[in-house]
Formats: structure tokens, sequence, C-alpha cells
């Protein structure tokens, strides 16, 4: 594990940002390939970040050996997996169980959430409403839209978007399939995690179990790392419960990080292949300090407002965006890299061999006549 010396007696070890990436990604699965299965790989990244349906499938293609995008369809088919809002208030892909019991866990930033639209919902009875959206989705599987019109019969007067919102926020509503099927397409219609799953939401846990599945998949953290993964507050005296269980760091600007203590810490000049990421991974978004796998001169190159681009990463760092282009009408697929550095001629020939990875998975476009066209598009010097 490189490390800084300590600075006194005593003190905690500090960890560069380039060591916290080597332990976040090996945790992540992102240094080598993991032989989990795409079940065992979402419950130990605590879900997948789902906000749009593709997402999900290109998180796993980047972690686990002989993805087959099918094996997640069959998971979502089969009722194993769910799409579900839960951290941060974004659709995520759990297993059924961790569906069950995180969205209780969370329901505090649900509750957040709703106060913000409570003056739009003025005379709305939010336990009528919970008991009628129940019902509603219950009957069978309902859009947003349907969801609205059956509550303004109530409440004619509300606001259409605060009612749905107010819906999704009082209960755990999963999308239903086909929605999220690779190679399928459906509206988005919602029903309750219980109905769809055939039992019950668990009783909100106390967090301690989640604070050491997040320092298993995205340690060494501070509190504040974890509750902006989690999009919950107040985990300061959660931490302090369970330091007698974990080891402390020190980042460099002195901010404590806690970890488990087995928990793997490569040695910070580990190799880090690259790896083509989508939109929103939550290797990205899991701290309140990104610079572990974003570096700072990059910080907010990977999005604007809620659009997000594909990312690369190179040396275990954001490198590059991606973007993908289906051939269609005889034309050919093209996957386009532009670096937010200029690559090297190693990390060029190993980017493309990923891109070829990539590409004979997810698309037809390997073995279809029309085949393959991977670009690197001019970098953008951002300086260093």
């Amino acid at each position: 594990m490189a490390v800084k010396k300590k600075t006194s007696a005593g003190a905690a070890p500090v960890l560069s940002p380039r060591a916290l990436g080597r332990a976040t990604l090996e945790r992540q699965l992102l240094l080598r390939r993991s032989a989990m299965t795409p079940k065992e790989a979402v419950a130990h990244l605590v879900g997948l970040q789902a906000q749009n349906t593709s997402p999900p499938y290109y998180q796993l293609l980047a972690r686990l050996e002989g993805f087959d995008p099918a094996a997640l369809a069959d998971l979502m088919e089969s009722r194993e997996v769910v799409r579900v809002v839960t951290l941060r208030s974004t659709i995520h892909t759990h297993t059924a169980d961790d569906a069950l019991a995180l969205r209780p866990l969370v329901q505090e930033a649900r509750d957040r959430e709703l106060r913000l639209f409570r003056k739009r919902l003025v005379g709305v009875d939010l336990d009528r409403l919970r008991d009628l959206s129940r019902e509603f989705v219950q009957e069978e599987p309902r859009t947003p839209k349907e969801i609205r019109e059956r509550l303004l019969t109530e409440w004619p007067d509300a606001d259409p978007p605060a009612l749905s919102t107010a819906a999704r926020c009082l209960l755990p509503l999963v999308q239903v399939t086909p929605r999220g099927v690779w190679g399928r397409s459906g509206a988005v219609r919602l029903t309750t995690a219980e109905h769809w799953l055939g039992r019950r939401t668990e009783p909100a846990p106390a967090p301690d179990a989640t604070v050491l599945r997040y320092l298993a998949a995205f340690g060494p953290a501070s509190v504040k790392d974890m509750q902006a993964w989690a999009g919950l507050t107040r985990l300061r005296e959660v931490f302090d419960r369970l330091r007698p269980r974990l080891v402390t760091f020190r980042d460099e600007h002195g901010v404590e990080l806690f970890d488990l203590p087995d928990a793997p810490r490569p040695e910070e000049d580990t190799p880090a292949p690259p790896r083509f990421l989508p939109e929103f991974d939550n290797v990205l978004l899991a701290h309140a300090d990104r610079t572990r796998v974003i570096p700072p001169r990059f910080k907010g190159r990977n999005g604007v407002g809620n659009q997000a681009y594909g990312t690369v990463l190179a040396d275990g760092f954001l490198a590059a965006l991606w973007r993908l282009e289906e051939g269609r009408r005889g034309a050919p697929t093209i996957l386009t890299v532009q670096g937010l550095r200029r690559l090297t001629p190693a990390e060029r020939d190993a980017v493309t061999e990923e891109a070829v990875a990539l590409l004979s998975v997810m698309t037809k476009a390997t073995t279809d006549r029309n085949g393959y066209d991977i670009r690197f598009a001019s970098f953008i010097d951002f300086g260093d």
C-alpha cells in the first residue's frame, strides 16, 4: 500500500489521490475484470446507476469477465434485479433484496425532496395520496401520466407534476419490464416494489451495515463521501460507532478517511488498464472529493447539467469522453473517443483494443457487413 509517512507519532497515514484511486478501482472491479456473476456484482457494488436504461450493461461490461448483456436482461425479467429510485434520488438497478432494504433507508432524502414540493400540494392529504397511488399502481403498472391523471381527479387544483413526485417519494415504485431489458424498449410503467417482488419492504434498517458495504465498494472514504453517495445526512455518529471496527487514514488535505481493515489497498503504481464507462457511473459520483478518479483540471468536464457523456479511464483517471453511433442504412458503427488530455501511443493502442471488445459485445458492428470505425477526435487541451 502506497502511503506517505506519518507526520507524527500516532498520526493516521496519508493516502495520495492516486493511492485512493487504486483502492477504489480495485473494489469497483476496474483494475481487473471479475469472475463474479452479474447478480453478485450488482450486490457488491450496492447497485448500478441507471438514470438511462443502457448504462448498467456498460458498467458490468467494464467489470466482469465474459459479460453477456442477456445475463442482466434475464435478471431483470425474472425480477431478481429491479430499477428503483434510491441513492441521491436517482434510479438505480438493485438486487431485489437491496431494493426492499435500501429504499426505506434513504426515505429521509425522499422526505426532503417532498418538502420542496409541499407548497404546490396545499390541501392534499399525503396519507390518502399514498394509499390511492398504491391501490392504483397495484391494480396494474401505470405510467407517470396515468398516475397524475388519477390523482388530479381527487385534487384538481393541485400542481400535476407535484402530485406524481409525491407518489414517487411516498412509495417505493419500481419500473417494470420490458423497461430496462437489453434489446427491448418500453415506456416507464410503475408499481410498488412489494407488488412486483411479491414481498414486503423491510423496516428502515440501521445504516451501519450499509456503511460497511459502501466502504467495501468505494473506500477508503470520508463521512462526507458516503453522504454524497447515498444522499443522506448526519452519518458522523454512525462512523464513530463503527470506529472500533475500522482503520483510519487522512487525505492530503487532512480529511479523515475510514476503511475496512482487510480491504485491498494496492500500491499506487499498480497498472490500471483503460475502461469505457457509461454516463453517470457511480465510480465518478460516489465521493464528495472525486480527485481519486477525476483530475482537478477535468472537474465538470464529463457532463453539462444533466447531460453526461461516456467516459474513458486511462491509468486509473478520467482521460477521455466517448460516444457510440450505431450504423444505419449501410453506414458503419462509429465509436468516437475524444481525449481530455493527449493519450500516449501505448494508451491509444490499449483504448482501441478495449473499444473493439466493447463493440464486439454491445453491438453487431464486428460481425455485420457494415463494420465499425474507431475514431480519435482532437483532444481538448485543458492545460496541466
